[in-house]
């Protein structure tokens, strides 16, 4: 082949590259075949680099956050005010759960790492890195038996199975779907979970819909097999009921993930009778989806959305219902507070007023972005997991903290980000059984 020749075919290389360019873009751009295909190939691959790329967790997962004050343990402490008793909480970075008293002092722990349950995703997909997993949420029964559940960064789906432990961190049992954010334990023992993925339905009037795009479930699980029951999905609930027009409010932004489904809980006999939207009705699930910015109530019978409205909140975590049958939320944007402050609001769901509210000050502000909750205590204060400052704090009514627990654990060549707070819960020390009260007394001796 001549100089010329090799010049001729150069060129029209470079021309059929070209035009493979502009037909590609076409094909992306006008959604026709194969522009689905490629783009789930792309984003595979996408994530693939991204997990692969991890190598500083502090700035590169949203596990950690720089650290606004040097302060590590119990800073505040009213006994006269606070609600005495042991408090659990979970961080990032970690697979462990941590039992403390009002002092900070741990007097207990479990830990689990992932790869000693599980070494793929329940999809079957190569699982994270064990240090790049953490406990999102754990709750502690009476007895010291342990539920928590395991999440990733830089995956989707990214909730990775649920295990149940006794006080010495043994299994007795485990699941391995994606339960992600949040599960409840109802008083007879069931287990409700949320899971997530992805799917590749279409629906008629939500055309703009990404394909495939992730959907959530409530899965209901027998608290002593770990086995499920069939999962309702959320999003079919949701577009099968009167509040379907509720979707359009979500963000062009969240067409992948529409819902992201962040809160549950299990609305019983007690609460049915109290809880307005219930209308009386037990065994439903009070759910918050965080994209609509809507609370939400999904029958476990039947399957069918009941209830859903908007509200004063932007971004959302943590709605549940209380025996006064108002509902807390996590308001993480403050919907139009100065500077977006993140907030607590109790609210009264038969009128839709708000009955509490409280953002913190100028010196201890609260500030949440993409994590937080709320839960109410027996004498009235408000237990507040503020994700982002690595901190819990309780809150009388009149607006007062009256104990503050900051995470005393850091990281970082300087010590300059603390693990944000993932979940925490207050029991007094006689809510737990006679045997792992003394069991606490005795660690705590020693």
């Amino acid at each position: 082949m001549d100089r010329s020749d090799r010049i001729g075919f150069a060129v029209f290389f470079v021309a059929c590259l070209f035009l493979a360019f502009l037909g590609g873009a076409a094909v992306m751009l006008t959604k026709v075949f194969p522009s689905e295909p490629l783009s789930n190939a792309y984003k595979a691959g996408r994530a693939l680099v991204l997990q692969r790329e991890i190598e500083n967790s502090y700035v590169q997962t949203d596990q950690w956050r720089e650290a606004r004050t040097d302060a590590r343990g119990t800073t505040v402490h009213d006994p006269a005010k606070a609600y005495a008793g042991y408090t659990l909480y979970t961080r990032g970075g970690s697979t462990t759960a941590h039992l403390i008293g009002m002092d900070g002092d741990e007097v207990h722990r479990w830990s689990l790492p992932y790869r000693e349950l599980w070494n793929t995703t329940p999809d079957g997909r190569p699982a994270q890195r064990d240090e790049l997993m953490y406990w999102r949420k754990a709750i502690m029964q009476p007895n010291g038996d342990l539920i928590a559940i395991y999440i990733a960064a830089a995956d989707t789906p990214w909730g990775y199975g649920m295990v149940k432990l006794d006080a010495d961190s043994n299994v007795i049992w485990s699941y391995h779907g994606a339960v992600h954010h949040d599960f409840d334990l109802g008083s007879d023992g069931r287990v409700l979970a949320l899971t997530h993925g992805f799917r590749d339905q279409r629906y008629e009037v939500f055309s703009s819909l990404a394909k495939p795009f992730l959907d959530d479930w409530v899965v209901v699980i027998d608290g002593e097999t770990g086995e499920p029951q069939q999962p309702i999905s959320v999003f079919d609930a949701f577009y099968e009921s009167k509040y379907q027009i509720i979707l359009t409010a979500i963000p062009y932004f969240a067409l992948e993930d529409p819902l992201h489904t962040n809160s549950i809980q299990l609305i019983d006999e007690e609460l049915a009778g109290v809880f307005a939207p219930a209308d009386g009705k037990a065994n439903q699930a009070l759910i918050s989806m965080r994209h609509p910015a809507a609370p939400a109530l999904i029958d476990l019978d039947s399957g069918e959305m009941t209830w859903a409205t908007k509200g004063p909140w932007h971004g959302q975590h943590s709605i549940q219902a209380w025996p006064n049958g108002n509902f807390t939320v996590f308001d993480n944007y403050g919907h139009y507070t100065d500077g977006d402050r993140s907030r607590i609001l109790e609210v009264d769901p038969a009128t839709g007023g708000i009955v509490f509210s409280y953002a913190g000050s100028d010196d201890k502000p609260l500030e949440s972005k993409l994590r937080a909750a709320v839960t109410k205590l027996p004498n009235g204060n408000y237990l507040i997991t503020e994700s982002d400052g690595g901190r819990l704090l309780e809150v009388s009514p009149q607006g007062e903290i009256v104990w503050e627990f900051v995470n005393p654990v850091r990281g970082g060549d300087n010590d300059q980000f603390i693990p944000v707070m993932s979940s925490g819960q207050r029991l007094a020390a006689d809510e737990l059984t006679p045997e792992f009260r003394a069991r606490l007394q005795s660690e705590t001796r020693s």
